[in-house]
């Protein structure tokens, strides 16, 4: 059973929540998928059950043919976070990850060319795998990290929280005005450019600036 844990590799005391995922929030992204831009940000959730961790070997559910990495920072939610300001969010966070936001992307057309919903898409089980987290204090300025991903020893996705184009701290706020977060929840903050498909057997590496290196295999 997932449980969150710090890169000492001791247990969070914290709880397991729901993901907060933000979708279209890196331009060359919006741009790759052929996607419009928002003003606002696109928000979407998975459940707790999608949690596991980025070690175990990623399952790619018999049901899709087209099953995409997407590379995201992972925001580790300290306390109770409903309709509060920019300004006092640091304080409520617990740290900072890596976690991949599968996609099943042959279901998600579908839904979407049906006007449908995405969960069968992005919610399943085990469709949130994530590392271990780094303490906000050990971390001097998350919205400069460099994020990358790599599938057999060659980089698909590389890129830098800078080029958000909602920031870290505004997105959470932005959230909290229409689901409270709650101690435990994790917050997906969009993917770079370079999502791709995975099939079994392929080994994927991903690794978030100096900080963290997580490899992985699929099956």
């Amino acid at each position: 059973m997932y449980h969150h844990h710090s890169t000492e590799k001791k247990p969070i005391a914290l709880p397991i929540g729901k993901v907060v995922c933000v979708g279209r929030n890196y331009l060359d992204h919006i741009r790759e998928l052929k996607n419009e831009n928002s003003e606002n940000p696109l928000i979407f959730i998975k459940p707790s059950t999608s949690l596991c961790a980025l070690t175990d070997p990623i399952v790619i559910p018999n049901y899709s043919n087209d099953c995409q990495h997407e590379i995201e920072l992972a925001v580790l939610i300290l306390s109770r976070i409903s309709k509060t300001s920019i300004e006092h969010i640091t304080n409520c966070i617990w740290g900072y990850g890596i976690a991949l936001d599968l996609t099943l992307r042959d279901i998600q057309s579908q839904s979407k060319q049906k006007g449908l919903p995405w969960e069968m898409a992005k919610a399943f089980d085990k469709a949130c795998p994530i590392s271990e987290f780094i303490p906000a204090s050990h971390i001097v300025d998350p919205q400069n990290l460099e994020l990358s991903l790599s599938v057999n020893g060659q980089i698909r996705q590389q890129g830098n929280t800078q080029q958000m184009i909602h920031k870290i701290n505004e997105l959470i706020a932005y959230i909290s005005n229409y689901f409270t977060l709650l101690p435990g929840d994790v917050v997906l903050t969009g993917t770079p450019a370079g999502v791709g498909p995975l099939i079994a057997g392929d080994v994927v590496a991903c690794t978030l600036a100096e900080l963290l290196q997580v490899q992985t295999v699929c099956v």
